[in-house]
């Protein structure tokens, strides 16, 4: 069956995802005593970060893509499945603006937290993003537990929101030196959702009528 154009440019999701894991295997060669198993990965992109160049380079195609396929998905997936199940990916396609504009607007000032303003909206925009997507992804979850044509959404929502959690509780459990293996849990997360909806609309054949 012939894909349309919406369809296919759900596979920027998949491009996205490989740019963000580029930028995030790669800039910490430019980033002299990077210690990638006690770091966040956001030091990478600090403002003052040595890495900053290489990561906006490899990290090129990590938000446009990402908001692009959010945004495909939004409108491919109208009139289909059931209402509980748009609304979570709406609420995700938010999340995914929030976080490509927010973290290009107010970027670390150092590397850690220095306490400067934009530090602080760094940490106000990382509130919202993972509020909203763990409403997004428990809403998906829900849709899916609902109705089975719902499922795989479900599933993979389940992955990441699982993901998320890892990546949460690790942070608070685990010692300092290993903060930043935990916490790439929880950031390959979402990107790797977004990828994973992006996927289920260029697989998806012509819209069929909606199941509330």
């Amino acid at each position: 069956m012939k894909k349309s154009l919406i369809q296919k440019l759900g596979l920027l999701g998949i491009v996205s995802f490989l740019s963000y894991t580029a930028a995030v295997l790669f800039s910490p060669l430019a980033y002299p005593d990077y210690n990638w198993m006690a770091q966040a990965v956001s030091d990478l992109s600090a403002a003052n970060a040595p890495s900053l160049g290489l990561w906006n380079q490899l990290s090129a195609f990590y938000n446009v893509c990402e908001v692009v396929c959010a945004t495909v998905v939004c409108i491919g997936i109208q009139g289909q499945k059931t209402r509980l199940l748009r609304t979570g990916i709406y609420l995700f396609a938010i999340m995914e603006w929030i976080s490509a504009v927010g973290y290009r607007m107010f970027p670390l000032s150092d590397s850690g937290y220095a306490g400067a303003f934009q530090d602080i909206m760094h940490m106000v925009v990382t509130a919202i993003v993972v509020l909203l997507s763990i409403v997004s992804l428990s809403i998906i979850i829900a849709a899916g537990a609902k109705n089975r044509s719902c499922r795989s959404y479900s599933l993979c929502a389940g992955i990441a929101l699982g993901m998320m959690l890892i990546g949460a509780l690790g942070m608070k459990l685990v010692p300092a030196e290993y903060f930043g293996i935990v916490e790439r849990f929880s950031v390959f997360a979402a990107t790797g959702f977004n990828a994973a909806l992006g996927i289920h609309l260029f697989c998806t054949g012509h819209p069929t009528e909606s199941e509330e």
